[in-house]
This record gives C-alpha cells, sequence and structure tokens, in this order.
C-alpha cells in the first residue's frame, strides 16, 4: 500500500477515534474510562455468562434508539413522570441522567456481582428519597413496586424492540425470551414485583398498563425537549434527530396521540428506518475497536 493510502487509513481511523471518543464521553462521563476499566477488568463472577442474551442487546448501538423509545414510552404513566419531573433534573443535567443510566445497565449487565450488588443498593436508598404528590393529586413514590415495574417493562420493551429494528445480530424466539429472563433477574434486585420471563408475558404487562397511561402536559414538555431541544451542539444534532424519528417511528400508535407525535408510515418503513440504520452502524463503527493499519508496502 502506497503512503498516500497509508495516511488516508490512517486520517480514517483517527477520525474513528474522535467520534467514538466524543460518543462514549457524552453517554459514559468524564468518569467512563475508569469505570469501563472497572467494569469489564475487575475479576470475580458476573451476573449474566458471556452467551447471554443480555449482553448482545445492551452491548449493541442499538441501544441509543432504545433509550429514546423508553423515555418517550415511560413519560406516558403520569406518576412515573411525576417522579422523573420532581426529581431526575432530566432538564438541567440531561447527560447526568443518561450517565447514570448507562452505569447501571453496564454494571447489571457486564461488571462483577459485588459491583453489581454495590449499585442495586445505592438506588434503591435514592428511591427511598423519590416521593411527592402529581399534578393530579395523587401521591407516588419510586419505591412503588407497581412503578417500577412500569419504567423496567417500558425500557426492556424498547432495547428489545430496536435490537430487533437496529442490532448487529437480531435474537431469534428463544433468545427473545431469553432476554426478557435475563433482565428479569435484575428487576427482582430492584424489588420489581413479578416482572415478565418471557417475550409474551412482556406483551401482556404492557397491554394491562395500558388504561393507566395518558399524555400529561409534563410527558408532552418532555417528548420535546428530547426530540427537539436536545442540549446538543450543532453538528450533532443532525444523527440525533435521526435517532430521534427511529425511536419515534417504533412506538405504537396508542402511544403517539397522547404525546402528540406524527405518524407517518410511509416515510417511517423507508426513510426513517433507513437513517437509523445508518446512524446506529455509524454508531456502532465508531466505538468498536479498529483493526491495527496494515503495514506500507514497498
Amino acid at each position: 500500500m502506497g503512503v498516500s493510502g497509508s495516511g488516508l487509513m490512517n486520517g480514517v481511523a483517527e477520525l474513528r477515534t474522535r467520534i467514538g471518543s466524543a460518543v462514549f464521553t457524552k453517554v459514559a462521563g468524564p468518569e467512563g474510562s475508569g469505570r469501563r476499566d472497572r467494569i469489564h477488568s475487575t475479576p470475580g463472577p458476573r451476573w449474566f455468562g458471556e452467551d447471554r442474551p443480555i449482553r448482545r442487546v445492551h452491548g449493541d448501538a442499538s441501544m441509543f434508539v432504545g433509550g429514546l423509545r423508553a423515555l418517550l414510552l415511560q413519560s406516558l404513566h403520569p406518576l412515573a413522570m411525576a417522579g422523573v419531573a420532581g426529581h431526575s433534573g432530566f432538564r438541567g443535567d440531561p447527560w447526568g441522567r443518561l450517565q447514570r443510566t448507562s452505569y447501571f445497565l453496564a454494571v447489571t449487565t457486564f461488571g462483577p456481582a459485588e459491583l453489581a450488588d454495590e449499585t442495586i443498593a445505592k438506588i434503591k436508598k435514592v428511591h427511598t428519597h423519590v416521593n411527592g404528590t402529581a399534578p393530579d393529586g395523587r401521591p407516588y413514590s419510586a419505591s412503588d413496586p407497581h412503578l417500577l415495574r412500569w419504567v423496567h417493562i417500558a425500557e426492556i420493551d424498547s432495547f428489545l424492540r430496536s435490537h430487533q429494528r437496529y442490532g448487529r445480530e437480531p435474537l431469534d424466539q428463544a433468545g427473545r425470551d431469553g432476554y426478557v429472563a435475563d433482565t428479569a433477574r435484575v428487576a427482582r434486585e430492584l424489588d420489581v414485583v413479578d416482572p415478565p420471563e418471557t417475550e409474551a408475558e412482556l406483551a401482556a404487562q404492557i397491554e394491562e398498563y395500558r388504561p393507566e397511561l395518558t399524555g400529561s402536559p409534563e410527558a408532552r414538555a418532555t417528548a420535546r425537549f428530547l426530540l427537539f431541544n436536545p442540549p446538543l451542539p450543532i453538528p450533532a444534532r443532525i444523527p440525533y434527530a435521526v435517532l430521534g424519528a427511529a425511536s419515534v417511528e417504533m412506538l405504537p400508535r396508542w402511544a403517539r396521540l397522547p404525546l402528540r407525535l406524527p405518524y407517518l408510515p410511509v416515510a417511517e418503513s423507508t426513510v426513517v428506518r433507513a437513517g437509523g440504520q445508518l446512524v446506529t452502524t455509524g454508531i456502532r463503527w465508531a466505538m468498536s475497536t479498529p483493526s491495527p493499519p496494515m503495514p506500507n508496502e514497498a
């Protein structure tokens, strides 16, 4: 390979590293590198073996789409939304909330069991302080098993659907059931009662919650903030908008109407899906370890 070819490869590798580093820092925070080393390099037993579906799903770039969809879906429960609006600080520090969530997912999926136990204990302690009264006058508590289960199922439904649409290796039926069963282990540690164990149970539980869901003003404001006013530099807003459109496309129609989100089936099945595939593939490429450059040829 000539010098010009080598220079091009080095330039591409540098661009890949810069993009991957920027995305990782946004998601994992300034302490991300140290936390990553601690999660993956600390010896000891893990909750999940390397062959488990939860590792395939939570380690894939499709999580970027799934995370946005999860937030939109979770916001439809008025009591869950009240807790987020009153205590999470997502508007003032949205990246901080994302980084805490990504750390929780990484620790419980890939980390040593001891660190996972410690993280769960800290979250449960925080939950004891998250309580109050929703705008409709009803009390809420983050420790409420019923609310905990809604947050859990909205999240894993979103992650699983996103992985099936945009993941590198979509799961077969056994794998999808295995993923739901894996996440049930984490849910029970957080005191979720009767989390679903199969994809069919997951769908049934989502359906059971539907009478409780509504598009509150807080939920609609959250959707506008997440989709149209993200705290991002201009160059990052285009790929983020594509991820946002992909997340909305995967919401069921009954979830879009309360949030006043559009339904454009032709555009969504073509342009939006193609764009979502392009951006998630790009993120996957940027955040994966590049192969060593080929040596120069004489």
